[in-house]
């Protein structure tokens, strides 16, 4: 089950990317963690950049309201999600 922590002003969700996909989408589970496919390379921050701009066009929150916490550097992330609830992430992102 996809693991979503409650915070103050929004969500923490566990992402899993996979850089250098054929598509931009998401890819269903990877453990606790969210799998998320991105057409972006892993240079120079573009498979980040392009992640916080594909959640914030899949959750219909500004691009501002997504934040990457934890595993700038990692396929594994935790990204800090405001002013949207947990019950919204996992209907909009059907798990």
């Amino acid at each position: 089950m996809l693991r979503i922590v409650p915070t103050a002003t929004g969500v923490r969700v566990s992402i899993r990317v996979q850089p250098r996909a054929s598509v931009d989408e998401i890819a269903g589970a990877h453990g606790d963690a969210l799998r998320i496919r991105l057409t972006a390379p892993p240079v120079e921050g573009a498979a980040n950049d392009a992640l916080v701009d594909f959640l914030a066009s899949v959750l219909g929150i500004a691009r501002r309201d997504v934040t990457i916490v934890a595993g700038s550097t990692s396929r594994s992330k935790i990204v800090e999600l405001t002013g949207i609830t947990e019950d919204r992430v996992r209907a909009l992102l059907d798990t």
